[in-house]
């Protein structure tokens, strides 16, 4: 597995060695040696999978210390635009967001570290989104920002899409407003 760094401190591309044959393919999609080996240490708790038509759009959700999450995401099938935001005001990269496809043809998986808002939009007609978390869901916890404020610059590199949201995430509040800490 290659892990590949991104500008952003803890966020990091995996592109994971595939094999195939004739039979079909086989791969390592994770791997506590390899990530520690690579100093990343993460103890995984819960696994969430969720599937979704074109233009649905979910995120960018977080959840707040001590509950924030660590994300290890990948697509079973179809694609998706993933997305985040870095809500760590001591970074550079605060307020700044980095987005990259992940599909089922290049298998790629993106390691979200705590303290970044998530969401990811699906460009296939449909996609099966799997995940791996380091903290338990919390309700308590949760909160959002949305996609479409300028201040976060998201809306130029979506528009186009005819987006579907959740009613929940037609009414996040805009990054300057967001109750986010870390």
């Amino acid at each position: 597995m290659k892990i590949v760094a991104t500008e952003f401190d803890g966020l990091f591309i995996l592109d994971p060695k595939v094999i195939g044959d004739e039979r079909g393919y086989f791969m390592e999609s994770y791997s506590y040696k390899t990530f520690s080996e690579n100093g990343i240490t993460i103890n995984f708790v819960q696994d969430n999978q969720s599937r979704s038509k074109k233009g649905v759009l979910r995120g960018l959700h977080f959840q707040n210390a001590p509950y924030a999450q660590t994300k290890l995401v990948r697509t079973l099938s179809g694609s998706i635009l993933d997305m985040v935001v870095d809500l760590r005001r001591e970074k550079p990269t605060f307020g700044k967001y980095f987005n990259v496809e992940l599909s089922s043809q290049n298998k790629k998986q993106l390691l979200v570290p705590k303290g970044f808002a998530h969401g990811f939009l699906v460009l296939s007609d449909l996609a099966e989104v799997f995940y791996k978390t380091d903290e338990f869901y919390n309700q308590q916890a949760e909160g959002g920002i949305n996609f479409n404020d300028p201040a976060i610059g998201l809306s130029d590199i979506l528009a186009g899409n005819n987006l579907i949201l959740s009613e929940k995430d037609k009414h996040l509040p805009l990054f300057s407003e967001a109750n986010f800490h870390f």
